[in-house]
């Protein structure tokens, strides 16, 4: 088990991120005495999206190659349609994912985040959910996918919009404070 106050939180993300996505989960984890790093591909700043424009910039703490699962009790994947699918063709990201997943440490997921599990291959025979439209990519996938505010299976947290934040974000919390997930075998 780990305290909240004592964990430390990765939120992967690059442009296109949907704005209140990120921003909401640092806030709120930061609030509730988590450490939290924004990681990107790049350094210096990431722009968000928002109401159809590009939104307001967020620091980068930390570029994917200087950060290691190993220093994170938790990964947060915002959502967005540009976001997540810019970040999953970068097999560093990818990378970091799957060692999250292989590693039993909390992932939470919205939006359009789920397509970082789906290329991590950390969906199959899971309960999940995320934006609609990426619904069959989910069940392609093999997810177990049901139109919820919150899904969560063996560490792996899923959310539909920004409309489900706070559910979303006390899963994480919940998640974190349980610990690390052993893998099922299955």
């Amino acid at each position: 088990m780990t305290d909240i106050n004592q964990s430390k939180i990765m939120i992967l993300s690059t442009h296109g991120f949907e704005q209140s996505e990120l921003e909401v989960p640092l806030k709120k984890l930061r609030e509730a005495g988590a450490e939290v790093h924004v990681v990107a591909p790049e350094s210096g700043e990431i722009k968000g999206w928002n109401d159809g424009n590009w939104g307001d910039a967020v620091k980068v703490d930390k570029t994917i190659d200087e950060a290691s699962e190993s220093d994170y009790h938790a990964l947060v994947l915002p959502g967005g349609q540009i976001n997540p699918d810019i970040l999953r063709t970068h097999d560093n990201a990818v990378a970091m994912v799957r060692a999250f997943g292989n590693a039993g440490k909390p992932i939470a997921a919205i939006c359009h985040g789920p397509w970082m599990l789906v290329e991590a291959d950390l969906v199959t025979g899971r309960d999940v959910t995320s934006y609609p439209s990426i619904r069959t990519d989910m069940e392609n996938a093999g997810g177990k996918w049901s139109d919820v505010d919150v899904a969560v299976d063996q560490a792996i947290i899923t959310s539909r919009n920004p409309g489900d934040l706070d559910a979303f974000v006390s899963k994480i919390i919940e998640e974190v404070e349980e610990g690390k997930h052993e893998r099922d075998a299955a």
